[in-house]
């Protein structure tokens, strides 16, 4: 058998599920050891956590009462600035946990813990879901405290509880592009200094060039023109629409669509990246 042939199979075997393990069983496994990582590295949950709490008290405190003539220009009730940013720091909670996805997959490769994983017979989607459900699950903690938060700080969420849920359920459809983009930043730079870096330059002017803080119509019109495509005003805009205007449903549907549509290429992206990383390793 020839060298590249005996390659070619490895490969192929390296891809191939493990006997016995089922798709759902592989992506538990993948669940449960990103969980058990980000416990033992807490300084990273903590860090996501309080930096979103910050923007909330200091944005509600500080810009308050300029806020709150900007967003209560038009006719109808008057919006309190807090009801109006909560949905904003729910998107930047997601937004946040989702840039950690690859920075803990740089902290992966950098212990060698990548390169078993990827010659290990487990199917990559498996590995990514995985992975992905772990985050997922942290950024539902993080937007419970922060709706929580936010309704002590005087946030009225006019879908209640139910309302409360689906917008948990918005943060997560618009983490997972995210999610996408920083696994694949991880696996091109295989540096944390470099994957963070792209991260900050992504999610930080994105969210001010979005109807994050203020409404869109308060903007400059070259913001305004970059606002309607930007990711975070579609994630913020189903959010504010469940907090502020009640069951909307086309407003929600409209902009969710618009954020699973980004979640299936970043994801494919990602999936495929991951492939292409298996391969080398198997060379």
């Amino acid at each position: 058998m020839s060298d590249g042939t005996a390659v070619e199979g490895a490969a192929t075997r390296a891809r191939e599920p493990a006997a016995g393990t089922g798709f759902l069983a592989e992506v538990w496994i993948n669940f449960k050891r990103w969980n058990l990582k980000a416990i033992r590295n807490p300084f990273v949950v903590a860090g996501s956590i309080i930096q979103p709490i910050i923007f909330l008290v200091l944005f509600t405190q500080v810009f308050g009462g300029v806020a709150s003539a900007a967003i209560n220009q038009g006719p109808g009730p008057s919006i309190n600035y807090t009801s109006f940013l909560v949905p904003a720091i729910v998107i930047q909670v997601s937004l946040v946990a989702a840039a950690t996805s690859g920075i803990g997959l740089v902290n992966d490769i950098e212990e060698g813990m990548f390169e078993k994983v990827l010659v290990s017979p487990m199917r990559r989607t498996a590995v990514f879901a995985g992975k992905t459900l772990a985050e997922l699950a942290r950024i539902a903690v993080q937007v419970t405290i922060i709706l929580v938060l936010g309704v002590l700080l005087g946030a009225h969420i006019a879908t209640g509880l139910l309302g409360a849920i689906t917008i948990m359920a918005v943060g997560m459809v618009f983490s997972l592009w995210f999610t996408g983009f920083s696994n694949v930043m991880a696996l091109l730079t295989r540096d944390q200094e470099s994957t963070i870096i792209a991260a900050n330059i992504i999610q930080f002017p994105l969210l001010f060039v979005s109807s994050a803080f203020l409404p869109i119509a308060a903007l400059p019109d070259w913001i305004q023109t970059i606002s309607k495509l930007n990711p975070i005003t579609y994630g913020v805009d189903a959010a504010r629409a469940l907090v502020v205007q009640g069951w909307v449903w086309h407003v929600v549907l409209r902009n969710l669509a618009v954020l699973v549509a980004l979640d299936l290429v970043f994801g494919a992206v990602a999936v495929y990246f991951l492939n292409r990383a298996s391969s080398a390793a198997v060379e």
